[in-house]
């Protein structure tokens, strides 16, 4: 038996036999009880989490949808306060932080998007306080002071719009409480020396508005992962005299990230009456670290080293990166001056959010702005070396939306959603990169030593028209249907204003002869996505449901990708077309045991039509994004006990099986040095080779996945409190490349998160150690073939890349004391 099989007997074990233990506790509850019993029975049980998963509010065992849902008590507890943290505790989802491109890869029920274009939207939608953040950078955003967390898995395109084809993650934020309410926490974290203080002011300011601010500050010493390169030098040639000159590449940060943020939001509320209230958000980010690629491990090369340098290849958390040569760096666009790797991010938003409630109708209005810069410089070709690619970006995004709903509440068997939104959207590139050892000394001093550059931007309007309609046939029984109609156009725009004279050959000048080096895009797209879900409720406590749903992702244009003068057809390369799902879902839902024990069920199976897949045609030096079709269908179990007879108990955890994998990609990508034996052995018509990836799996799919934990909470005497939680997450393994490459597999891990706190009873002070990955397990959540490493596809013989996995933390253990007053 192998290790990987014991494990996943043993977590599957753990939590059958819990479940086995909790169901005496049901069958018991029907039994007589003396008054001594009864007493110990009033306390205890089971909270409810309110969500707001068919944009109203509901308990989360009373939606037809899955969710996993998280109270504010648990994310404070856990400090689940990025989306990485989130989905480090949550089964089925994973973030992978990239350097470039969308800066990140949401998977969710094993469908994602690759980080390598920053035009993609994510599949996993991000909503904060109702409203649609689109962008893969949002995971720099610091998530603080959150009233709750709601993970809807599977499409969710009737109330959250387009790009929520594999789920949404919806945050929303603390609200002003009715009485003042002041907070203090301190935090120090010991892995990476990071230092942290959260304040919270909120009370009324009056009979009729109340306020809210907080602010959260931090400051890393040290950090995650150790840069272990070793200095090189970068020597160039100069095409205008064919000089030879040698540039001293320092080794970046050996402690990274060594994060500094400063974070803020203030919240106002007004309650004229007791129909109308108004909330204004208006929150800013601010955060930078010492390198952009700070988490990109080479964790398997072909010959256990690296192509490039020749370290050792492993699974840890070390990298191997250089800064930009200083005296290049003086005068390179966006660069720091001393050539420093950085990643500095700024975001600031507001949210008006208004609700009016009618004798029968409730509308609401939410309005938002929101904007953020991102600027990195980049080792690019992630582990330095004397042939070393470095890059710098300067990209900014900027969104208005408004949407408007009302529901109707009547005392009838029928009632309404409807609701329209409108959304306008920019986004501004540009990238300066500097590779192939190569120079021109007549150029300008910010040209000189760059290969190329791209600016680009795209232009987006989107108008949506939605609603729904409820029937309860009977008391018990509940039909419901609606549709989404989105309206979208994207106007873009790319060139590469400035090419190196040798890389002419290679990338189009703006204005290049063949008058292709400007590309234009003017896309249109509109869709309708219908869904109907039945429930029925044969029971206090028991829900029963199906669902057809349908979802839409955005078509769009590649800003950063590249115009090839080996390509044909550029505009072809840097669009690509929606990405569409539908299926099924069903299950039940049920509390027992007088509201003791949670029991959860749901299969699913969904198609996906044009699933975008970005790659790098490296035949004609393009990154081009194609479609296939994939399916993804499994089963979820989820189960929480928090027996009466031990207040203060809850055992929780989950069973998750899914099969993600393509059902129709027969022209695909081959990966980086395969071989015809090993599949690419597809030659195009038109030149080129590909593979047959039908029934390969998907990216970051595993096919099991399951959650245990325990928390306890009890009085301890002298008005203490006393608090442990432990909570394990497993995965099976699962290929981290979207191509099939056996390569790229993660093996299966555990990571162990667990906490203990000490406080008073009124929750004046507490002491708090928080414990994430405490096996200290390394593995990745997104991968890149290594830059300038492996050989050309279709070969007799193998010749595979480096694979460059994003990592994820090692085991991180925070002191913290928290006051309240």
């Amino acid at each position: 038996m192998t290790n990987r099989f014991s494990k996943k007997q043993l977590l599957l074990g753990v939590a059958i036999c819990a479940s086995v233990q909790i169901l005496p506790a049901f069958a018991q509850d029907a039994a007589p009880q003396d008054a001594a019993a009864q007493d110990s029975a009033s306390s205890g049980g089971l909270q409810d989490i309110v969500v707001t998963a068919r944009k109203r509010q509901e308990s989360v065992q009373d939606v037809p949808v899955a969710v996993t849902a998280l109270s504010a008590e648990m994310v404070q507890r856990q400090d689940l306060t990025s989306i990485e943290k989130i989905a480090a505790r949550t089964p089925n989802l994973n973030v992978g932080r990239a350097s470039n491109g969308s800066g990140a890869q949401l998977t969710l029920r094993g469908i994602g998007s690759s980080s390598t274009s920053i035009g993609i939207e994510q599949s996993v939608a991000i909503v904060v306080d109702g409203v649609y953040y689109g962008q893969g950078r949002i995971i720099n955003e610091g998530f603080f002071d959150l009233g709750r967390v709601e993970i809807l898995k599977g499409p969710q395109a009737l109330f959250f719009g387009k790009n929520a084809t594999a789920g949404v993650i919806s945050l929303t934020t603390a609200d002003p409480t009715s009485t003042p309410e002041f907070k203090a926490r301190a935090g120090y974290e010991f892995k990476a020396e990071q230092a942290q203080i959260e304040l919270v002011g909120s009370g009324p300011l009056s009979d009729t508005l109340g306020v809210r601010v907080a602010v959260r500050a931090s400051k890393m010493w040290g950090g995650y992962y150790r840069n272990v390169a070793d200095p090189v030098t970068y020597s160039t040639f100069d095409i205008a005299d064919g000089s030879l000159e040698g540039h001293g590449a320092t080794p970046a940060s050996s402690q990274a990230p060594g994060e500094k943020e400063l974070l803020g939001r203030i919240t106002l509320k007004w309650e004229p009456t007791d129909r109308f209230t108004a909330t204004l958000k208006a929150s800013g980010t601010h955060s930078e670290v010492n390198n952009s690629s700070w988490n990109y491990v080479a964790y398997n090369c072909p010959s256990g080293v690296s192509q490039l340098n020749g370290y050792a290849c492993k699974k840890d958390f070390v990298t191997h990166q250089n800064n930009i040569p200083t005296d290049i760096a003086a005068n390179f666009p966006f660069s720091k001056k001393d050539g420093q790797l950085y990643n500095r991010y700024k975001s600031w938003g507001i949210t008006a959010n208004l609700g009016y409630e009618l004798d029968d109708v409730n509308i609401t209005s939410v309005t938002n702005y929101n904007w953020n810069n991102n600027r990195w410089a980049c080792a690019c070709d992630f582990q330095s070396s004397a042939a070393g690619t470095w890059a710098t970006e300067n990209s900014s995004f900027k969104a208005f939306s408004s949407e408007l709903r009302a529901l109707t509440s009547f005392d009838g068997p029928i009632n309404l959603m409807v609701g329209g939104l409108y959304q306008k959207t920019k986004r501004t590139f540009d990238q300066f990169i500097m590779f192939a050892n190569i120079e021109d000394s007549t150029q300008s001093a910010a040209n000189r030593y760059l290969a190329t550059t791209k600016t680009s931007f795209t232009d987006g309007e989107t108008t949506a028209l939605f609603g729904q309609v409820t029937w309860k046939v009977v008391p018990t029984v509940e039909l419901a249907g609606g549709v989404r109609y989105t309206h979208e156009t994207k106007d873009s725009y790319f060139t590469q204003p400035y090419n190196n004279a040798a890389v002419t050959g290679i990338f189009r000048d703006q204005f290049d002869a063949d008058g292709l080096g400007e590309v234009t895009a003017n896309q249109t797209f509109n869709n309708w996505s219908p869904e109907i879900s039945l429930t029925w409720k044969p029971t206090s406590g028991i829900l029963v449901y199906g669902a057809y749903k349908t979802a839409y992702k955005s078509g769009g244009f590649s800003n950063g990708g590249i115009n090839s003068k080996f390509s044909a057809d550029p505009l072809a390369d840097l669009t690509f077309n929606p990405e569409r799902a539908a299926g099924f879902e069903g299950g039940i839902k049920t509390t027992l045991a007088d509201n003791q024990l949670r029991l959860n069920l749901g299969l699913y199976s969904y198609l996906y039509k044009d699933l975008q897949v970005d790659f790098f045609n490296s035949p004609i030096f393009a990154f081009q994004t194609l479609t296939a079709d994939a399916r993804t269908k499994g089963v979820e179990l989820e189960f929480e006990y928090a027996p009466r007879a031990v207040e203060g108990l809850n055992i929780h955890g989950s069973i998750n099986y899914n099969k993600a994998s393509y059902t129709k990609f027969p022209e695909a990508p081959c990966y980086a040095g395969q071989s015809i034996a090993e599949g690419c052995n597809i030659v195009l018509p038109g030149g080129g080779v590909r593979q047959n990836l039908n029934g390969t799996t998907l990216s970051v799919a595993p096919k099991w996945t399951g959650t245990f934990g325990v928390g306890y909470d009890a009085e301890i005497g002298n008005d203490l409190m006393l608090g442990l939680n432990a909570d394990v997450r497993y995965s099976s393994s699962y290929l981290a490349s979207g191509f099939g490459n056996p390569d790229s597999r993660q093996s299966s891990y555990a990571t162990l998160d667990a906490g203990v706190r000490v406080g008073s009873a009124d929750e004046r002070w507490q002491v708090a150690l928080i414990g994430k990955n405490l096996t200290n397990r390394f593995y990745v959540t997104g991968v890149v073939d290594g830059p300038s490493t492996g050989g050309a596809s279709g070969g007799a013989t193998s010749a595979h890349a480096d694979q460059l996995g994003f990592g994820t933390l090692p085991r991180t253990v925070m002191l913290q004391l928290t006051t309240k007053f």
